[in-house]
């Protein structure tokens, strides 16, 4: 399994390159992503981007997004 390195600050990841794939009428707060060069996915917090990334492999960020569309999190809205 693909370890998940929490923590890594994201502005050792550049400032190029995110986005707010999940963006929406939330006053700013959101969560932005890049595809690094090594094929991992990176998360921060967009309020806060000098701080901690969360940073994935694409096979677990697949496996999220797929399980999200298929209602497996929908737990976390009730």
């Amino acid at each position: 399994m693909d370890r998940i390195y929490n923590g890594m600050p994201a502005a050792h990841l550049g400032t190029e390159g995110w986005q707010k794939p999940w963006s929406g009428g939330n006053g700013g707060s959101c969560v932005e992503a890049m595809r690094l060069t090594d094929g991992r996915v990176a998360l921060r917090q967009s309020t806060d981007p000098e701080g901690p990334a969360l940073i994935c492999s694409l096979h677990e960020m697949a496996t999220f997004i797929e399980g999200v569309k298929s209602g497996e999190a929908d737990y976390l809205l009730v």
